[in-house]
């Protein structure tokens, strides 16, 4: 599968550490290199941008114009409930003021909040340039998020880099017969159709939990026609589309190495069928690609980090239990540091605790 459609088939991957979707789609896929995903997004053909959770996602530049709008009262949200402070100061006003700077050419949230300041002086300079990035439709730009560089976060409107301006429209479902009923048609039901097509079966709060968006019950329910219905073995609803495929429970799962932030892992509410011991997901700082989560057998078995000194590259794997998958785990991780840290002569495999 192609990284721009396998962006797509997972609606979206977490992207906070910028560089960690790299891993989540290496992982994912056959034959994929890092200038592929490099490639699309200097073509602006994949964006980050604040979406579900009010969180930086990567995402197509489709599914960018189709989230964007049903997801506005999830920024709204989470930048009200922030420690930001722009009380008195006329909104409609700043968001133009905003919006005109950072279309004038991108800009970093300091660069946006200085000159803010200027206007509204006796505002934290910090809360105004928060205000524009989350309540305008707005992305990081490249080279942000390329392999292997450090480029400062700045920002600028999505119709300023896409030429379009957000557009609920533009979601494209091919999984429910749409004539037969009108809430698939609606913003919130075709982001409903696209979380479950990436992650069903799962239950109402899983959907909200991905996204971030609350009251979803009455969306879902005005599309049971258009769904499967499933119990969990703790009583839960869970709702699948009905073409969507559910392997055998004994499907063999090779061990797997995911990225920091992975949206298998954060995108349910619910995390006991790959947490089964209670362990907390680890969310490491930087900009991604060198810390993450092991999988073993479908399930949450081990934490790993990349280290390098000179020419040597290490894998260090800490499982919260001794392991019988050694053998394959190893080999996957050997294939990790080939794809991760690609000029390096020596690489190692460790297990550590």
């Amino acid at each position: 599968m192609p990284a721009l459609e396998a962006i797509e088939h997972v609606a979206g991957m977490q992207s906070q550490a910028p560089q960690a979707p790299y891993v989540g789609l290496w992982t994912r896929l056959e034959e994929f290199g890092t200038r592929e995903l490099s490639d699309l997004i200097a073509a602006r053909r994949a964006v980050r941008a604040p979406l579900m959770r009010a969180t930086l996602h990567l995402v197509s530049a489709e599914d960018c114009l189709a989230f964007r709008s049903a997801l506005q009262p999830v920024l709204e949200r989470s930048f009200a409930g922030a420690p930001f402070d722009i009380g008195g100061v006329d909104l409609g006003a700043l968001l133009a003021a905003g919006r005109e700077l950072i279309e004038h050419r991108p800009r970093t949230r300091a660069e946006l909040g200085g000159l803010l300041a200027e206007r509204w002086p006796e505002h934290d300079p910090a809360s105004l340039a928060q205000a524009i990035t989350y309540l305008l439709p707005a992305v990081q730009v490249p080279p942000r998020g390329i392999w292997g560089t450090r480029g400062q976060a700045r920002w600028t409107t999505v119709k300023s880099w896409l030429g379009r301006d957000p557009d609920v429209d533009r979601t494209r479902d091919t999984h429910v017969d749409r004539t037969r009923n009108p809430c698939v048609d609606a913003p919130l039901g075709r982001l409903v159709i696209r979380y479950l097509a990436a992650f069903g079966p799962a239950t109402v709060r899983d959907i909200q939990s991905w996204s971030g968006l609350t009251r979803l019950a009455d969306v879902v329910d005005g599309m049971r026609d258009q769904l499967v219905t499933f119990r969990d073995e703790f009583g839960g609803e869970l709702f699948d589309l009905p073409d969507a495929p559910r392997p055998d429970p004994n499907t063999p799962a090779p061990p797997r190495f995911l990225p920091e932030y992975d949206n298998l892992l954060l995108s349910h509410a619910d995390r006991r069928r790959f947490i089964t011991g209670g362990e907390r997901v680890p969310l490491q700082p930087g900009l991604g690609g060198r810390y993450g989560m092991l999988l073993v057998n479908g399930v949450f078995r081990g934490t790993w980090g990349i280290t390098r000194q000179h020419d040597t590259a290490v894998l260090h794997v800490e499982p919260f239990a001794p392991l019988s998958e050694r053998d394959a785990i190893v080999f996957e991780g050997e294939q990790l540091l080939r794809f991760a840290v690609e000029d390096a002569t020596v690489r190692e495999v460790r297990f550590d605790g």
